[in-house]
């Protein structure tokens, strides 16, 4: 329903962010990731996924795409909550749970308060095949440049991040000047 809100910043804490917006102060769960990649300046701009309770209606907030996109893979599965999300993005990077997911580590996430043994190779089992649809491990520096876009345009097609990142460095080492449709069309005659 909600997909982001730019708005003043009233109040910022590891928990929780006021973002006023018309008028109106609505209150975020933030992970200590988001709390440390809000800016300081008076205006700030949050992705929300709002949940729906039968006691409570929340909004998460989050910095970038790529947290939301594994909050939401990680409330997909069975037993983990908001909450439970929240404090494993509180604990790892995006990127972070993404590789102990793909790479099978349950021990990684064990280490997290509130989750379990049988939880932590739940979320594996769950979302091991689907953790290579999220992007969590591009760099911010790389985000809207040829070779970051290009990188994503390629992955989001189906193809193995690491043959594409191969693919995209020799391109772009031959033509650094590059537009992105012009990788990815090279890419995929190499592909």
């Amino acid at each position: 329903m909600f997909h982001h809100f730019v708005g003043r910043l009233i109040e910022k804490s590891p928990a929780h962010a006021i973002v006023e917006c018309g008028g109106v102060g609505y209150y975020f769960h933030i992970s200590l990731t988001t709390y440390g990649q809000m800016p300081e300046g008076p205006e700030v701009k949050l992705l929300a996924h709002a949940v729906y309770r039968e006691d409570a209606q929340l909004l998460f907030g989050f910095a970038t795409a790529a947290e939301r996109d594994v909050f939401l893979l990680l409330l997909s599965v069975s037993g983990v909550g908001a909450n439970t999300a929240r404090m494993i993005l509180s604990a790892l990077q995006p990127s972070e749970a993404v590789q102990a997911i793909a790479s099978g580590n349950s021990g990684l996430l064990q280490k997290i308060k509130g989750i379990g043994a049988k939880t932590a190779q739940r979320i594996v089992i769950d979302l091991r095949d689907k953790v290579g649809k999220v992007d969590a491990s591009m760099p911010l520096d790389e985000v809207g440049s040829a070779r970051g876009e290009s990188i994503q345009a390629l992955t989001v097609l189906g193809f193995a991040r690491p043959a594409v990142e191969k693919v995209v460095a020799s391109i772009l080492a031959k033509e650094p000047s590059s537009t992105v449709e012009s990788v990815v069309r090279q890419a995929l005659a190499q592909l």
